[in-house]
């Protein structure tokens, strides 16, 4: 009889486990590393860096077969945090980043990160783009390099760097959430001028849009509601433009959406009622899973995905959320 429970129990964790694995997310879309440069920089709470091995060490915990380590290099570019030799650190750390994920071939690839306001940055994608272990994409966050949407010489800038990531087919990840430290405007005008100014340039890449649109952890944010019920509107909704539904553009099929840090238990349920509404709005098909990095606050990928599904998705939308990969892992 005893031997018969104990089967019994290992038959059981064994169907767990396989359930886990079954239902868990292809890819994780949105992770970060940290060189002990970059830890000592940033100051990070109780760890001096994060490995590839951490983080596929979080990977295989949650099931998930891939992921994106996304630089943060960027962070040397925060305006008025600047350190000394501010370029040589930024390549140092995306070189880094870039020589992390080539530990793990065919689990994890690595974007490069920088400021794009910056003079190096048109540089820096070219370096980038020479590089196999950083040639995938770049990783831009608008809230720490304090870009504004609505600033005409930052959206040459941007233009730019956009033009010059498609011209070397380097998808972007985006971070699009303006400076919430320095209260930066954030909402319609600036969701119209990042699809009518900046995404006809990607014609040969992938955009995703970090977090919904917002930060996390958590999904309660005014300003970000503002942005993506503007951006929602003008790509699906009634105040859809010609120019947003011009079949030509394709505006639609080259923009991805991440869920990183979304999902979270501080949230109401209000709130992840309303962000499954978004998830549905924007279509499960354009819907990539990530967690962003296991500190201040944010989950590990496996916490975060059972958080995940209890946002009231059905079975079969979890499933194609699951299963999404972005085109540049294919």
């Amino acid at each position: 009889m005893r031997v018969i429970r104990v089967l019994a129990f290992v038959f059981l964790l064994s169907a767990a486990v396989f359930t886990q694995t079954a239902t868990a997310p292809v890819a994780d879309h949105h992770q970060h590393v940290a060189s002990p440069a970059m830890g000592e920089f940033q100051k990070f709470p109780g760890v001096s860096s994060i490995t590839a091995k951490d983080v596929i060490a979080l990977l295989d915990t949650a099931g998930i077969k891939k992921g994106v380590l996304l630089s943060i290099a960027y962070s040397y570019g925060r305006p008025g945090r600047e350190p000394q030799n501010e370029y040589e650190k930024v390549k140092e750390e995306n070189d880094w980043v870039g020589a992390q994920a080539a530990l793990y071939p065919g689990r994890l690839v690595a974007f490069c990160g920088f400021n794009p306001l910056k003079d190096y940055a048109l540089t820096e994608i070219a370096r980038c783009a020479k590089n196999p272990n950083t040639r995938r994409g770049i990783k831009l966050h608008f809230g720490n390099s304090d870009v504004r949407l609505e600033d005409p010489e930052h959206m040459k800038k941007l233009q730019a760097v956009f033009r010059a990531a498609n011209s070397n087919r380097m998808s972007i990840v985006v971070h699009s959430r303006a400076s919430i430290s320095l209260d930066r405007p954030y909402g319609a005008e600036q969701a119209r001028a990042f699809l009518e100014q900046l995404m006809p340039l990607t014609t040969n890449i992938t955009v995703q849009i970090a977090h919904l649109g917002g930060s996390g952890p958590g999904f309660n944010d005014p300003k970000a509601d503002a942005f993506m019920d503007a951006l929602v509107d003008q790509l699906y909704g009634a105040g859809a433009t010609s120019s947003i539904q011009n079949p030509k553009s394709k505006i639609q099929n080259r923009l991805w959406f991440d869920v990183a840090s979304d999902a979270h238990p501080t949230n109401t349920p209000e709130r992840s009622a309303l962000l499954a509404k978004r998830i549905r709005q924007i279509g499960v098909k354009r819907v990539l899973y990530g967690t962003d990095t296991a500190l201040a606050g944010n989950l590990p990928p496996r916490e975060s995905w059972a958080e995940f599904m209890k946002l009231g998705l059905t079975k079969d939308e979890l499933k194609t959320i699951a299963k999404n990969q972005a085109p540049y892992l294919r």
